[in-house]
């Protein structure tokens, strides 16, 4: 149409044909000048005069303002004169309008489908995927009724269920233009998401294919997002079986998967003494962080109702103040939400799964990952819910089981990934993946009946905690140590304002102090190794009592536990090379004791 070749002339005066708002300034209410991923991103909108524009940002760079930033330039412009903003969440609508609101577009988060048609003062509504897939007839002949504009926040949920892309398919095919937005990769499963373009790779897998892309990397670079320092936690676990074996194992030690859940397991659980430590320390880490950031707040994601109550008593118990508790059922959740967003006094959120997407709560410093949950999709979005910078310098800390899944992902934090189809995967990897991908289905109900079905075949017995290790940008650091220990306080006191490089820094400045204050008869008394060469003792000395446990029928913990009986030190993670090659020795006699 007319408009919009006035829109998208980008020949030789740019800004002649466009409004003014472009592109010296940002919509008021948005940003005093978009940043520089922000304008290049605009500028790719422009030139491409696409139908269908993804783009992919790191959680917390901005992605609200870019896309509202394209709205207005398009309602200006004449393109279009009607605005959909599709989110994930009943709490993302109202974000949604009230940003709106702010740059002058009014639009509706209340709209229902029973409402049919949206009021004269709106110009648009907000809705959730869920909604549409609901009844997909309603927003196409809404869509068609004008020109219309959609923004797909957090685009990846449109192809949670089969109705729900078919659903978005159908409403929003009559789209004059449509914006797709997502923070992080996109899927772990293969379903494919409804106006994204796939392009096959050199080894024939379709990729997704981003019109513009910012990563955590880039982002953390340009000082538009916080740096975030992951403070792992360790510790002995024992639980008992559906058998009625008792089992016990070191969080994170090399273990099968099965004892890595459960030892994960049962650090999570209320009533041990993982949690409460860990929460203490999170606290302290937040009382030091709001000696600089006033307003600091904390945030645990726990896994399911019972144990967010159980997790905010303790919070309520260590600080002294009540605990905000959202809960997905809770009608009030958008409300305390909010409440806890705007009060500065209050230091804990406590949350089911529904907190980590998209909900912006700028001022949450430090969190607590206190959930099974391991997909590389929701640690991206739980982590994304701290790294909104909104001075210079602050800093992020996340506190997380030390578990190897977690600190992967941890340490994987600035790579890029995309939407693949059609790969090549084992039954076992499938098996593995959907015990976490169910959550993007259930991401706001409690699944109760399966809960209580595990909760009759597994009792967790004890847990404590022990300081194991800080990761930041993909390096690891300290010596692990007792909770309180001065290894522990070297990190919990870092101060809370501090640029990226200067966070590497005081890592490694107290890496080295640790190192001049071990004992030197305990330096002597153990060799300095390659971490290659303990992780492969590791994996010889778990290979061997896999086999004696299939010779003899013993189960692999009780005989992990018979080792340390004999030989002394601690479980498999934390054995130094001597221990681990003494262990080595006796299960080999052991074996020679059997022919």
């Amino acid at each position: 149409m007319e408009q919009s070749e006035t829109l998208f002339d980008v020949g030789t005066d740019v800004g002649r044909s466009l409004p003014p708002v472009y592109p010296h300034r940002a919509a008021h209410g948005t940003a005093g000048t978009l940043r520089q991923w922000q304008q290049e991103a605009l500028d790719r909108y422009i030139q491409k005069r696409h139908k269908d524009f993804l783009a992919v940002a790191t959680p917390g760079a901005g992605k609200t303002t870019f896309a509202l930033r394209v709205a207005k330039l398009l309602v200006e412009s004449g393109e279009v004169n009607r605005i959909y903003v599709v989110a994930p969440t009943e709490h993302l609508k109202r974000q949604w309008a009230d940003a709106a609101g702010r740059v002058g577009l009014a639009l509706d988060p209340n709209f229902k489908n029973s409402d049919g048609r949206h009021g004269r003062q709106y110009m648009g509504v907000v809705v959730t995927y869920a909604q549409v897939a609901n009844k997909p007839a309603l927003h196409r002949n809404k869509t068609e009724a004008g020109r219309t504009l959609v923004i797909f926040d957090e685009i990846h949920h449109a192809g949670d269920a089969l109705s729900w892309g078919d659903g978005v398919r159908e409403a929003f095919d009559p789209a004059v233009r449509r914006l797709a937005l997502t923070g992080t990769p996109f899927r772990s499963d293969t379903s494919p998401i409804p106006f994204v373009e796939y392009v096959e790779d050199a080894s024939g897998v379709r990729r997704s294919k981003a019109d513009y892309a910012y990563s955590y990397g880039p982002a953390l670079k340009d000082r538009v997002v916080r740096p975030v320092v992951f403070m792992a936690y360790s510790g002995n676990m024992r639980w008992r079986t559906s058998s009625g074996e008792e089992m016990e194992a070191q969080l994170g030690a090399a273990a099968t998967k099965d004892i890595t859940n459960h030892a994960w397991r049962t650090a999570l659980n209320p009533e041990g003494e993982w949690i409460p430590s860990v929460l203490k320390a999170a606290h302290q880490r937040l009382l030091k962080v709001r000696d600089k950031i006033d307003d600091a707040g904390g945030l645990v994601i726990a896994t399911d109702h019972e144990a967010a109550r159980a997790y905010a008593a303790q919070l309520d118990e260590l600080t002294g103040q009540k605990t905000t508790v959202v809960l997905s059922d809770d009608k009030d959740a958008s409300n305390r939400i909010e409440e806890f967003s705007s009060d500065s006094s209050k230091l804990w959120m406590v949350a089911v799964r529904m907190v980590s997407e998209g909900v912006d709560v700028p001022r949450l410093c430090v969190g607590v990952y206190a959930t099974s949950t391991s997909t590389p999709l929701f640690f991206a979005q739980a982590v994304g819910r701290f790294v909104r910078l909104r001075k210079k310098a602050e800093v992020a800390s996340v506190f997380l089981p030390s578990v190897p899944v977690l600190t992967d992902l941890a340490n994987e934090m600035e790579q890029e990934r995309d939407h693949a189809l059609e790969v090549p995967r084992t039954a076992a990897e499938d098996a593995e993946e959907n015990l976490d991908d169910d959550l993007l289905e259930e991401a706001n109900r409690e699944e109760r009946g399966s809960e209580a079905m595990d909760r009759g075949e597994f009792a967790a017995l004890h847990s404590n905690a022990a300081f194991d290790k800080v990761l930041f940008d993909g390096n690891e650091f300290g010596l692990g140590g007792a909770m309180g220990s001065e290894e522990e306080m070297d990190f919990l006191g870092i101060p809370g304002l501090l640029e990226p490089e200067q966070v590497s820094t005081l890592l490694r400045q107290h890496q080295a102090d640790q190192l001049r204050r071990k004992p030197q008869d305990s330096a002597a008394a153990e060799p300095v190794v390659d971490h290659r060469q303990l992780k492969s003792l590791r994996a010889t000395l778990n290979k061997s009592v896999s086999a004696y446990a299939a010779k003899t029928g013993m189960h692999q913990g009780s005989i992990h536990t018979k080792l340390r009986d004999v030989c002394g030190g601690p479980a498999v993670g934390q054995a130094t090379q001597t221990q681990l090659e003494q262990r080595l020795k006796k299960i080999q006699m052991w074996f020679v004791g059997r022919k």
